[in-house]
């Protein structure tokens, strides 16, 4: 099997993992213990009958189940995803979700940046250089890093960062430094991001974010990857290209660190899948507007139509993170793909 069929077998077996997990979605919402009608009514207008009929019409309910779920699963299929009904009133949903949604993308690619250039390499270092105190200091800080937790860090660094402490005489005060900003949390502006200065600013913006969203994945890829070189390091075919004079550079590089790549390419990718449920909390905390504050505001306001929308976006990113995971599998191990394999 080439390349491109593998590639499109994979993309073809997402489209019942989509269909699966929001016919899951429209059950638990719309069929489930908690009537949405009810959720958007007053406690005095669910004692009334016109406004409860009422209620329900806007949502579809009094039509029979199967025509109800058809209906709602070819709306969102095609993205046509209506108005919400308590948070932001009136609003449209498409709207809503192309202006939150920046956010999270934002900060969910600097958390994964950061987890990635900072676990990878202290992993593969330990991992080079094991059993040396460069290994220990290493191991031990991906331990600490993996226990710390988000809700905790998060507070923790947002206190740091506020009372501006003083290094070596020099003042780290985190709203002046380089870019200037407003105040520490709150929500980056991605209208300017494609200036040199807007870009500044909004990555400023959502560092301590995404440091904070990233520290677990962090310490899980220097954990895996050091576990990983030390796999590969013993592989007779290391010992062969030593015995045959490769030198120490072309043998890290070209034999190692690929193949020490290949078990880590799902743990970088299951990471990201937590990424999207830690945006939920790391948002709320930082007062980022982003898809998972948006999220946790329609569940605890009772917008389960808007609940049952959003999870179709973070169906739709959960999958094209395993698309992701698949092209990176065939450009690092070109085996993939192959027939049999």
């Amino acid at each position: 099997m080439s390349r491109l069929g593998y590639l499109l077998k994979r993309f073809a077996m997402a489209i019942p993992v989509v269909w699966i997990g929001m016919s899951i979605t429209w059950f638990i919402i719309f069929m489930g213990p908690i009537d949405p009608a009810s959720r958007l009514l007053s406690e005095g207008q669910t004692r009334n009958p016109a406004a409860y009929e009422a209620a329900q019409t806007q949502l579809g309910l009094n039509q029979p189940p199967l025509q109800h779920y058809f209906d709602w699963m070819s709306s969102v299929l095609v993205f046509d995803l209506g108005q919400t009904w308590l948070l932001y009133e009136g609003s449209n949903v498409n709207a809503l979700i192309l202006d939150f949604l920046p956010r999270t993308l934002w900060l969910g690619f600097w958390s994964v940046l950061i987890a990635v250039l900072i676990g990878v390499p202290l992993g593969f270092y330990a991992g080079l250089n094991s059993n040396t105190l460069a290994d220990y200091i290493a191991s031990f800080g991906g331990i600490v890093w993996r226990a710390m937790p988000n809700f905790w860090l998060a507070i923790m660094l947002l206190a740091v960062l506020s009372i501006s402490p003083t290094i070596f005489g020099v003042s780290l005060n985190w709203e002046s430094v380089f870019v200037p900003i407003n105040s520490i949390s709150g929500s980056p502006e991605m209208a300017r991001i494609w200036t040199v200065d807007g870009f500044l600013a909004a990555t400023k913006k959502v560092l301590p974010a995404a440091l904070v969203l990233g520290s677990a994945s962090m310490g899980n890829e220097m954990r895996i990857g050091r576990t990983a070189m030390l796999e590969v390091r013993n592989e007779e075919y290391i010992d062969f290209a030593k015995a045959k004079g490769v030198s120490d550079r072309v043998l890290v590089w070209k034999h190692i660190f690929r193949n020490a790549l290949v078990p880590l390419v799902p743990i970088i990718t299951s990471e990201a899948f937590l990424l999207i449920g830690g945006s939920v909390l790391v948002e709320t905390v930082f007062g980022i507007n982003g898809i998972g504050y948006l999220f946790y505001q329609a569940a605890i306001q009772g917008d389960l139509p808007l609940v049952g929308t959003l999870m179709y976006v973070f169906i739709l990113m959960t999958v094209g993170i395993n698309l992701v995971q698949d092209v990176l599998y065939t450009i690092i191990d070109p085996r993939v793909g192959l027939e049999g394999t």
